[in-house]
């Protein structure tokens, strides 16, 4: 033990000291204000970034009752990809690993097999070729996996493998099985690719490479190619978020004066958390689920394929607006958490199929206290466990006869026997 009980206190009383200046009220009341004022729609700088498709309100639903709602679609797949987490090598190289995989409700055994893998590699030796393949085959035809050579970069080199490996393997593994999903595809995830459209933001090196290398662009191209399939074959596609580190929202108030919450879904949670006074005390109410309309959102890395980006060049065959991401926010009082609910404006367009959609995720939601189950096999299914990604490190090791590169965080944690 590293505090002794009077550091522990001295550490209790300055944070008590910080809890002091921050009235919760206030912030509540601000982000009353910010949806009742702000919101119908948002502008920043002359644009408006985020506007209601319908009416702008709150609404609530029974937990037991959404529970027990028909489904709106019949059959559900979910769609997941997960890695082994980039790793650099003593022979320079820097790879990651991501295989994505997807899950049906009811259950589809032959396709919970499929995998589609993705090795994406770099390394800064000009004279190296890793012979980026073709697809190939294995496990029976069952599953597909190809390496993809990364761009070369200064720097970010994990990030870029991570990215590339994740969002490729996701893409492929949605085409290549888009004809077995018969009324909705649930994304794990965003509808687009935002861990790699954020590189805009991140560095000028890796802006540069969304806007003319191929694989970047050949990512995003994907997602508007799914987009394009499923829309032709009149199939709605969302994505269910679970973990939303958005802050435009949050930015575009700023500019306009305060606005004391981290990021957007601490907002959406004071305006959505429902409160009685119990004792002179403020209690949450669990009983039911909250949740707002669907917005279209234009900004933060939305905009790249709103009416007011341009998709970083990828070609769009559909008119720009049905590109756009359309949202709703799910907040479930019995975990406290929030999730949000995207698909693109082609489908929530129609009003029927948005209410659908809305009503499947809060069954979903209900029922799970989480991901609705389609997303819930898909991540099981597409998830690499940490004894796995240990094994599977060591016959990396093997392969490249090399070393993973080793950090005083190797000596400092190390796994315990057992």
């Amino acid at each position: 033990m590293t505090l002794d009980p009077v550091h522990f206190d001295g550490i209790a009383e300055l944070a008590g000291r910080i809890t002091a200046g921050v009235d919760t009220s206030d912030h509540r009341a601000f982000a009353e204000t910010v949806w009742e004022e702000f919101l119908d729609p948002l502008w920043a700088d002359g644009e408006k970034v985020i506007e209601p498709l319908d009416e702008r309100k709150r609404r609530r639903l029974d937990i037991e009752q959404a529970a027990l709602m028909d489904d709106r679609f019949p059959t559900r797949h979910g769609l997941d990809s997960g890695t082994i987490n980039p790793t650099t090598y003593s022979n320079g190289l820097v790879l990651d690993v991501a295989q994505a995989a997807m899950g049906a409700v009811p259950s589809d055994l032959e396709l919970h097999r499929a995998r589609t893998v993705v090795a994406t590699v770099h390394s800064n030796d000009a004279t190296v070729d890793c012979g980026e393949e073709e697809w190939s085959m294995f496990d029976e035809g069952y599953s597909r996996g190809k390496v993809v050579q990364a761009p070369r970069v200064s720097r970010f080199e994990e990030a870029v493998v991570h990215a590339l490996s994740l969002y490729l393997a996701e893409s492929s593994h949605a085409l290549l099985q888009a004809d077995v999903v018969e009324d909705l595809l649930i994304l794990d995830g965003p509808v687009y690719p935002k861990g790699l459209l954020r590189w805009a933001d991140r560095h000028p090196e890796l802006a540069e490479l969304l806007e003319t290398h191929e694989h970047p662009r050949g990512v995003l191209a994907n997602y508007v190619e799914l987009v394009e399939t499923f829309v032709a074959r009149e199939v709605p596609v969302m994505g269910f978020v679970k973990n939303s580190s958005s802050k435009a929202i949050t930015r575009a108030v700023r500019r306009k004066g305060n606005a004391p919450w981290v990021d957007d879904a601490a907002f959406f949670k004071r305006v959505l958390e429902r409160r009685e006074r119990v004792d002179g005390e403020f209690e949450r109410l669990d009983d039911a689920l909250t949740f707002t309309n669907w917005f279209v959102s234009r900004c933060g890395v939305d905009r790249v394929l709103s009416t007011l980006g341009d998709a970083h060049g990828v070609e769009r065959r559909l008119d720009p607006a049905d590109y756009e991401v359309t949202f709703f926010v799910i907040y479930d009082p019995r975990e406290d958490l929030l999730y949000r609910v995207e698909a693109p404006y082609a489908f929530t367009k129609d009003d029927a199929v948005r209410r659908d959609l809305a009503m499947q995720a809060l069954k979903g939601v209900a029922i799970e206290r989480g991901p609705p189950l389609a997303v819930a096999k898909a991540d099981e299914l597409a998830r690499i466990s940490r004894d796995e990604k240990a094994a599977l490190g060591r016959n990396i090791e093997q392969q490249f006869d090399a070393e993973r590169s080793r950090t005083y965080d190797d000596k400092r944690w190390l796994d315990v026997e057992y």
